[in-house]
């Protein structure tokens, strides 16, 4: 290794550092309040709160969450899950979907950027990550997207970038992730996907009363 590559070297191993060295000493934020309180009434969709293994909750390392499957009348079905966590600090980070999904057995064979009927802060249609996953012959729709201090974001590499930006710049790293599954029936991968589109609208206005800004 030259000079020039070992000063490069050195200087990101002390950037890297002093960003972790920020990062773990970032103030916990609490949520406005706690998920438990979500509501299970969305609309025409009805839902009843479940739970993973406690195993998977260990992994996860969060503060709050609240996992949640609703059915509407025409007997559509759409998992919640939304993970919070206070602070980002000693491993307990947001897992990115696409690695949880592959450890479940399910195969992404598409990802896109979809664009909901509903305006963000900047008056630009709010955008979400679209999967499309299958196992075996199962297939379904996940939409995702990460709620952090302010902003929604769709890129797992903003996510890390905003997290040190912030971890600096505000001394949080508190954030959220939001995943909404359906599965994809005889009705078609059109219609989940619509199914998605309508759920996702509806609860953006509500997770504000939930998450700090």
């Amino acid at each position: 290794m030259n000079l020039k590559h070992t000063i490069i070297a050195a200087t990101l191993m002390l950037v890297t550092s002093t960003c972790l060295a920020y990062i773990n000493k970032s103030d916990d934020q609490p949520l406005k309040k706690s998920l438990s309180g979500f509501p299970m009434q969305i609309g025409q969709w009805q839902g009843i709160t479940d739970r993973f293994d406690d195993q998977v909750y260990k992994l996860l390392g969060v503060d709050d969450s609240i996992l949640a499957n609703y059915r509407d009348g025409k007997g559509d079905g759409i998992q919640l899950y939304i993970g919070y966590y206070q602070s980002q600090r000693k491993g307990d980070i947001i897992h990115s979907p696409r690695n949880c999904m592959l450890d479940s057995g399910w195969t992404i064979i598409e990802m896109s950027s979809l664009a909901l009927d509903i305006k963000n802060k900047k008056g630009e249609h709010q955008k979400v990550i679209k999967l499309i996953l299958q196992n075996g012959i199962q297939r379904q729709v996940a939409f995702y997207w990460f709620y952090s201090r302010g902003r929604v974001i769709t890129s797992e590499y903003a996510q890390k970038i905003y997290l040190v930006w912030d971890s600096i710049t505000k001394h949080r790293t508190d954030g959220s992730f939001v995943r909404l599954l359906c599965p994809v029936t005889e009705k078609g991968e059109m219609q989940a996907t619509e199914n998605l589109k309508r759920f996702a609208e509806r609860i953006f206005p509500i997770l504000g009363e939930f998450i700090p800004d």
